[in-house]
């Protein structure tokens, strides 16, 4: 549900892994690169990393850095919808992989929270969890108010396009339609149609696409399944179909696209 360990504590994340929680990651000396799915970042004293649930991540360097890795569950945090806007608010845990850096602007706060968080979770005092989800919340805000003071855009995600998301990843093998996750989170395609052009200026459809890709790349590279296998993972009955499902989304076959990514 939640967790907090230092580098030195941290010998899981020295290999790619693979896990259904939020994770971030915070450096507090030294210099250290991590991998997240196809991508690389240097994270250095003072940085912040989001990473979302399910994104393929490791350290590829560790040696000379220190800082914290928190994990918590969607669950844990997710009270209600201010908390699901505030933890996708600015892009932060965001879905559509635009992980990034962030060098904050008082690190000091967000050291004596983290501090703190791991102090509740040794002690476990009277209501620890509340306290330790408002030690979140400060954190994630100074990590936004970081971005709004360097210029950044302010983007807040409306909590029912989030359900959408989460609804998408956590029924892949179901291979509902739109209309199906609009019956199940209680609204209509119309609407979701109308929030995903706002947010991204896609059809509801293609935003489902576009998490399907990112999926499917996941289990090539992490998984290491078989076209086949990856198919069926993902709702096709004719894997055929989904080649060419996966073809039309990035210009490259499956076949093609998995001998030409580095083995984790």
């Amino acid at each position: 549900m939640i967790s907090i360990k230092t580098f030195d504590q941290a010998a899981d994340l020295q290999n790619p892994r693979r896990i259904l929680k939020y994770v971030l990651i915070f450096c507090t000396s030294g210099s250290t690169t991590i991998s997240v799915d196809e991508n690389e970042f240097i994270l250095n004293e003072g940085s912040v990393i989001t990473i979302t649930s399910g994104q393929i991540h490791y350290f590829k360097d560790i040696q000379n850095a220190t800082g914290f890795v928190l994990e918590f569950t969607y669950n844990f945090f997710c009270k209600d919808d201010t908390d699901m806007e505030l933890i996708f608010h600015n892009g932060l845990f965001c879905h559509f992989a635009m992980n990034e850096m962030i060098k904050v602007d008082n690190s000091e706060i967000i050291i004596k929270q983290l501090e703190e968080i791991s102090k509740e979770l040794t002690e476990t005092p009277y209501q620890y969890l509340i306290s330790i989800h408002s030690r979140i919340e400060l954190i994630l805000i100074e990590i936004n108010r970081t971005k709004i003071n360097r210029g950044d855009e302010i983007y807040k995600p409306d909590a029912l396009f989030l359900h959408f998301l989460e609804t998408v990843l956590k029924n892949f093998e179901k291979n509902l339609s739109v209309n199906e996750i609009a019956a199940l989170i209680g609204t209509t395609e119309a609407k979701l149609n109308e929030l995903s052009k706002l947010h991204t200026n896609k059809t509801a459809q293609n935003v489902v696409f576009g998490l399907i890709i990112s999926e499917a790349k996941r289990l090539f590279n992490y998984e290491k399944l078989s076209v086949k296998e990856v198919a069926y993972t993902l709702g096709f009955n004719d894997p055929f179909y989904f080649s060419n499902f996966f073809k039309k989304h990035t210009n490259i076959s499956p076949k093609s696209y998995k001998e030409k990514v580095p083995h984790l």
